[in-house]
């Protein structure tokens, strides 16, 4: 006789399809938002490190070079004056006062200037005020200034008298028929304004924490954000090393407190310091989480649906949901060109599909705007700095000829002090309206930083963009601005391949033309390698 087994707990619970294929489908999309994550997160991460390494060398190597120059400027100063003196013993101490108070005052390089006759004595000194005229010097840095007869730049010191600490710069001076008649010295005052924080002082700390520094041969600290650093010795710092050995470059650096840096620097030929530009590896967390919370809200709202119609559809969406998943699995690793969505047989099927094809798109559509956002310019809506560098490397590579105007708001600083930094910015963007208004549909504007903008335009030459540049000039001083005054603007305009043959060569000789605009009067445009008299208001 047959019996029948009675059965057991266990076989009466059964996973039924539908469960089933909705706990896999829901896995496999939750892994595959995983992955998309885990992807896109050190993707960007090493992007962004990348970047923010590149970027810091590139405005450390362009302050160094700025640098060399002034520096260049300061001996070749100092050798002027000093060859101006060479007859000091046939004037009067109101003469040579007089001479150093024009030194002083027209270029602004030093804080304070000294003759030291050969048998140490401080014949005179500017300002008057500094009361050490007459008296024998007493720091180990003049006596070594004078006994070596030749330019001499000093490590910073204290001074015994002021207790400032200082960096001292001389000159050698000769008679006629070759006697040695003492030094001509310049100091630069470290800890008080100086031609340093004047022309490297603005802006040395941005919003993101980035900053930089400058140090002398032997790695001690001339200029830093935070004045308790100056005199410091950093030669530890092997960014520091680096440019003692008169390096230049870019790399990861834990600083002297532990903090983990994004480091470029480049070193001065000049005068043997070096800059480095910083930014804390804080930043790029800060960014990346930020990038991480964009995707997952775009993301929540399309993968829920999603893994709701997964649920409630499962049975009759196994094949669909195969590919669906590899094509998200490929999501923040490629560029995915989207296919025309596929009908299926079900209904459900087919309108998951079209759900899967929206997140995808919504995710690239986000990825495609951060990437427009870092090429613009949040103040003024134009295209950035780095959106000018991209566009300058790519048409010098294809060959492209074009004109660059660099144009500058004059006295800009005397609008934010007199009317403040929000009528500044709107003084900005009335500049930005002007200028495209007045442009061409193919040229470009780019925000260059502070109160500067960058006009590129593609097969022009010099001629033709002096006179787009004069248009965009009359018409901003002829426009109704946020101010009462009239705001106007200095431009300098270089042609590729005409005055440079590489990107930093022709912004460097639009600079110079600009520098000449501002110094000719100001509200003017001048084109590289013209004489600041050929200039036109």
């Amino acid at each position: 006789m047959l019996t029948r087994r009675k059965a057991g707990p266990c076989q009466n619970k059964k996973l039924s399809l539908t469960f089933l294929l909705s706990g896999l489908v829901t896995l496999v999309v939750l892994l595959t938002s995983t992955i998309l994550l885990v992807g896109s997160y050190d993707s960007k991460k090493q992007s962004l490190i990348e970047t923010t390494l590149h970027l810091n060398f590139v405005n450390a190597d362009r302050m160094s070079k700025t640098m060399d120059s002034l520096f260049q400027s300061i001996r070749g100063s100092l050798e002027y004056n000093a060859g101006i003196l060479s007859n000091i013993d046939a004037m009067t101490p109101e003469q040579v006062n007089n001479e150093l108070e024009l030194m002083r005052s027209s270029s602004n390089f030093f804080n304070s200037i000294v003759v030291i006759n050969a048998a140490g004595v401080i014949r005179n000194v500017e300002p008057a005020s500094i009361g050490s005229a007459g008296k024998p010097i007493t720091s180990a840095t003049s006596r070594e200034a004078l006994a070596l007869r030749e330019p001499y730049i000093s490590a910073p010191y204290t001074t015994p008298n002021t207790k400032r600490l200082i960096v001292f710069m001389s000159q050698p001076m000769f008679s006629s028929t070759g006697t040695y008649l003492g030094i001509l010295g310049g100091s630069i005052y470290l800890q008080e304004p100086n031609i340093l924080s004047e022309i490297f002082g603005n802006n040395s700390v941005d919003d993101l924490g980035s900053y930089y520094y400058i140090v002398d041969s032997g790695g001690h600290v001339l200029y830093h954000p935070d004045k308790q650093f100056i005199g410091a010795d950093v030669s530890g710092n092997k960014v520091v090393q680096n440019l003692m050995k008169g390096e230049s470059g870019e790399q990861q650096v834990r600083n002297t407190h532990g903090t983990e840096l994004l480091a470029g620097y480049s070193s001065v030929p000049a005068n043997g310091w070096g800059i480095a530009v910083v930014s804390p590896n804080s930043l790029i967390q800060k960014q990346l989480m930020g990038h991480i919370r964009t995707i997952l809200g775009y993301s929540l709202i399309p993968f829920s649906a999603l893994l709701v119609g997964v649920i409630l559809l499962a049975r009759a969406l196994a094949r669909p949901f195969a590919y669906l998943a590899n094509m998200v699995s490929k999501v923040g690793k490629e560029k995915i060109v989207l296919p025309e969505a596929r009908t299926h047989w079900s209904r459900e099927a087919d309108l998951l599909t079209k759900a899967v094809f929206l997140a995808v798109a919504d995710i690239q559509k986000q990825t495609d705007q951060l990437t427009r956002d870092a090429a613009t310019d949040t103040l003024t809506g134009l295209e950035n700095r780095r959106s000018l560098e991209y566009t300058m490397g790519r048409w010098i590579a294809s060959g492209l000829p074009f004109s660059l105007i660099m144009l500058d708001v004059d006295r800009f600083k005397f609008v934010n002090d007199t009317y403040g930094h929000l009528t500044g910015d709107e003084v900005l963007r009335h500049v930005a309206e002007v200028i495209v208004a007045s442009l061409r549909p193919d040229d470009v504007c780019h925000r260059y930083g502070g109160e500067e903008f960058v006009i590129l335009l593609a097969r022009t030459k010099p001629a033709e963009a002096f006179l787009a540049a004069e248009r965009i000039r009359r018409a901003l001083e002829h426009s109704k601005g946020p101010i009462p005054a009239k705001v106007t603007v200095s431009q300098g305009i270089a042609h590729y391949p005409l005055h440079a043959s590489g990107r930093e060569g022709l912004l460097k000789m639009a600079d110079q033309a600009l520098y000449l605009a501002k110094h000719s009067g100001r509200n003017r445009t001048m084109v590289a390698g013209e004489k600041a008299d050929a200039a036109k208001a």
